[in-house]
């Protein structure tokens, strides 16, 4: 098993909790397996293997009897839209993360083992599987069965693709269950660069456009496909960050909606998981900078004094959750540990890394950093 020793873990314990992970983990074991076909809603033109959601933001139309066409609120969370799938995926992906990580620190096969088996069913057993697409991810009642933006809900499993790279150094795990694992994100990868909505998607010129790039990057290094992981670096250089940062360090698409400081985060914390796992020797997308001298510590730069002191931010309040934010996302670590920057990894250290807000959690991508040291 190549497993980085135990003595390396105690160096990131001013940053990582190793003990309150173990203890979740522990849990974890004897808690059943999550698979997409627990729920279904009656609105999905798929079947029970096709991952199916709603638009955040839209909601019942007041002026029709029947509330159709939905109508958008933006920043608005409608509740009784249908998420039951994006539950699932984000509590499959909580479990193996954690598992995984829990795995990695202590050398332990049964909490891998245990990895494995919710991987199984949700990517693997013919009965429960997730087919490999996002077609009806994001479907607007009214409107349309589901939109390219619906990429956004699979951000979650760039943590998944992490672990599953961490698990296959593991002999004693099932290596038939990995390979076909490591498969259903070929094919996903496939599907997000190929179909009409992946593409409509990946050229979105704000967050969701990032997080596209972020997902092909993190299933391209998990599938071994030097080809996306050289466009991924071409377009952070020539497209993402000439179009979506300005010469502030802000990103004015962000800042314009009713969630300025939540999607500021959001969008920085994906471009610095971009660089983390793109940059190479050879082509560090830390140092890069544009002419002009945008790029990320520019970025960096904009927000730390928001951070630092949230009350000087000049853009107003968040619509909803505002007190929620700011909290220890993972782009502090990464960025603290590039940059060999106090400030940075202080933040880190001191803000909530394991917020109990659920809309919070679900704009954090990485739940356990440790998969990706």
């Amino acid at each position: 098993m190549d497993n980085t020793p135990r003595a390396a873990f105690m160096a990131w314990q001013p940053w990582i909790d190793v003990e309150r992970m173990i203890q979740e983990a522990e849990a974890y074991l004897t808690m059943p397996t999550i698979q997409i076909t627990d729920a279904a809603s009656p609105h999905s033109p798929g079947d029970v293997h096709d991952y199916y959601s709603n638009g955040d933001y839209w909601w019942p139309n007041p002026d029709s009897k029947d509330g159709l066409p939905y109508i958008r609120r933006d920043g608005q969370s409608n509740p009784a839209n249908f998420d039951a799938h994006r539950q699932a995926l984000r509590g499959m992906r909580t479990r193996v993360a954690c598992l995984t990580a829990a795995y990695r620190a202590s050398g332990e096969t049964r909490f891998g083992e245990k990895a494995v088996e919710l991987l199984a069913a949700f990517f693997v057993n013919k009965d429960t599987r997730m087919n490999p697409h996002l077609c009806y991810a994001q479907a607007i009642p009214g409107v349309c069965d589901g939109r390219g933006i619906g990429v956004i809900d699979t951000l979650h499993l760039i943590d998944v693709a992490a672990a599953v790279r961490i698990l296959q150094t593991c002999r004693e795990l099932d290596t038939y269950i990995l390979h076909q694992v490591t498969q259903w994100f070929a094919d996903y990868l496939a599907w997000m660069n190929e179909h009409p909505q992946g593409i409509e998607e990946r050229n979105e010129p704000n967050n969701h456009g990032v997080c596209w790039f972020v997902q092909a990057a993190a299933f391209a290094r998990l599938t071994a496909n030097a080809s996306m992981l050289a466009y991924c670096r071409e377009q952070f250089k020539a497209r993402l960050l000439p179009e979506q940062m300005d010469l502030s360090g802000g990103f004015p698409r962000e800042l314009a909606r009713t969630k300025p400081y939540a999607y500021s985060l959001f969008t920085l914390d994906n471009f610095v998981t971009l660089a983390h796992l793109l940059s190479s020797p050879s082509d560090n997308l830390w140092q890069f900078q544009l002419p002009d001298g945008r790029g990320l510590r520019q970025g960096i730069a904009f927000l730390l004094p928001y951070l630092e002191d949230k009350s000087t931010w000049p853009y107003g309040p968040d619509i909803e959750y505002d007190e929620a934010w700011p909290v220890g996302m993972s782009f502090l670590l990464f960025a603290g540990i590039a940059y060999e920057s106090d400030p940075l990894l202080r933040l880190w250290q001191t803000l909530d890394r394991n917020p109990m807000q659920a809309e919070v959690r679900r704009n954090m991508a990485i739940r356990e950093p440790l998969l990706w040291l």
